[in-house]
């Protein structure tokens, strides 16, 4: 008997190459790819927001889905939803876009008003449209998925109108849902005021049995209550999560209440972008077949930065977002004594004004060693996984993050703090038993850090010992497929557990 085909219905705020705020955008396009590729049906709903390109993308109107309404408190809101495929190398993975001029096409932005800097005002009503509009896109077309596959916040209240207003629609009580939690820390909170505009039954006007949370609306809390299963982006991020207050983000006890259908899966890495023996961004190509053309890439790397090319001594790569939720503050405090290293470090990364003027500083005072690319560069991105020898990853907490996966991809030895993600991914180098493909702290503390870059620029010396730790790393298989098809063994198990 033949592998029952799945249809999934894909819910997300962002998705490549039409808008993207962060990594669930990445994670959005490459996801549903590798599902539809493994044989499935899948199709996705994201909201068409002004600075989506209609004509670039031949997005069409479907004359089903023209003009559908629905109510958000006392106001009826008219919308349609429109459709294309998503532009991808091999399979044909059709996209919903919910249409509607007030909320999302007068804005080129997602999430914030660039005029203020701040969350729009009206975020509640926009995301409450968002979760009308794909039941109403269920009950319109009559395409009945096995599961409906909600990312983050913003698709938050799905599950709650599924378990309430629409659960007595015809065929309704037949999919499951799955809420993946890409960062907890943003939770889509608004005054008590928005529930009405939900037109949730009273009882969830509750914090005990309702999606009130610390006197507001919580639609990651709705989200994590009445999803039937909810899943982040590794498992140790999982455990994180539900028992440490730390990384609970104030929901650790709705989550440690649902621990047996909290699963973690590590994202993948997009196998056609990143990847050196492919990677159309970087000077050389190489493989783990001729590893030492990796060497050319430092050459380069060194000169676009004005660095002295020293094959003896190690560079290291930081590509971040400059907070101190990525342990910048480790940073700033070792940074005399890791000046003090026979090293080169090159950071790229925009955040914090703070940070951007500390590194602009130590630029200038340690020019012949450090070198700084303030903002985002794809192409620098790229030149830095393939020149770099070590990558510097100190995260305070870290869901999945990628960029340890690319420098695993790339043979550029990776230093982490062990959390989340980067404890799922790395492996400490054992100097008895020579296996490892990285260096690993465990203390959120700079001197820990430090200790564990001093011991990686030691190994560095010893290139055969060297080149076992690259190769390791590089021999991982970090790809989407892997991934894709522990996503597919939860859903099943989703399916058939009733």
């Amino acid at each position: 008997m033949a592998a029952k085909k799945l249809k999934i219905l894909f819910v997300t705020s962002e998705v490549v190459p039409f808008v993207k705020t962060g990594g669930l955008a990445d994670v959005s396009s490459a996801l549903p790819q590798m599902l539809s590729e493994l044989g499935h049906e899948v199709r996705i709903v994201v909201p068409k927001y002004g600075a989506v390109d209609e004509r670039k993308f031949k997005i069409h109107e479907i004359v089903r889905l023209k003009d559908l309404q629905v109510k958000i408190g006392d106001k009826d809101v008219i919308f349609s939803l429109k459709s294309c495929f998503l532009p991808g190398p091999r399979v044909r993975v059709q996209i919903y876009f919910l249409d509607n001029q007030e909320y999302f096409g007068s804005r080129n932005s997602l999430y914030l008003d660039p005029k203020t800097g701040k969350d729009y005002p009206d975020n509640d009503e926009r995301f409450i449209l968002l979760s009308r509009a794909v039941m109403e896109l269920i009950i319109k077309l009559g395409w009945i998925p096995d599961v409906i596959h909600l990312n983050d916040w913003q698709c938050g209240l799905i599950p709650a109108y599924l378990k309430t207003i629409y659960k007595d629609h015809e065929s309704f009580d037949t999919f499951k849902t799955l809420f993946t939690i890409h960062n907890l820390a943003y939770q889509g909170e608004f005054p008590v005021t928005t529930f009405q505009k939900t037109g949730l039954p009273k009882e969830l006007e509750s914090a005990s049995k309702g999606i009130v949370h610390n006197g507001k609306i919580n639609f990651m809390k709705s989200g994590l209550m009445f999803a039937d299963v909810i899943n982040t982006v590794s498992q140790t991020y999982a455990n994180e999560i539900r028992t440490k207050e730390e990384y609970g983000e104030g929901l650790k006890e709705v989550l440690s209440k649902r621990k047996d259908s909290l699963f973690g899966i590590v994202n993948g890495i997009d196998k056609n972008v990143w990847n050196p023996e492919k990677d159309k961004l970087i000077p050389f190509k190489y493989s783990l077949k001729n590893i030492e053309t990796k060497l050319e890439n430092k050459k380069e790397l060194a000169d676009r930065f004005g660095l002295k090319f020293k094959e003896d001594v190690p560079i290291i790569g930081l590509i971040s977002r400059l907070f101190n939720s990525k342990g910048m503050d480790l940073l700033q405090k070792a940074f005399p004594d890791l000046m003090k290293l026979n090293i080169q470090f090159i950071v790229l990364g925009t955040g914090d004004p703070k940070y951007h003027s500390f590194f602009e500083k130590m630029a200038m005072k340690y020019s012949d060693k450090f070198a700084l690319y303030v903002g985002f560069n794809d192409e620098l991105a790229h030149l830095i996984e393939a020149g770099s020898d070590i990558f510097l990853m100190p995260s305070k907490y870290e869901p999945c993050g990628l960029n340890q996966m690319y420098s695993l991809a790339y043979g550029t030895v990776p230093i982490v703090r062990e959390t989340g993600g980067l404890a799922d991914t790395v492996t400490k180098y054992n100097d008895k038993t020579e296996e490892g493909t990285g260096f690993v702290f465990k203390k959120y503390d700079s001197a820990e850090m430090l200790k564990e870059i001093k011991r990686a620029v030691k190994i560095f010396t010893d290139k055969k010992v060297w080149q076992k730790i690259m190769r390791n790393g590089m021999k991982l298989d970090f790809s989407w497929d892997v991934s894709a098809k522990q996503y597919i063994e939860l859903y099943k198990t989703m399916i058939t557990s009733d």
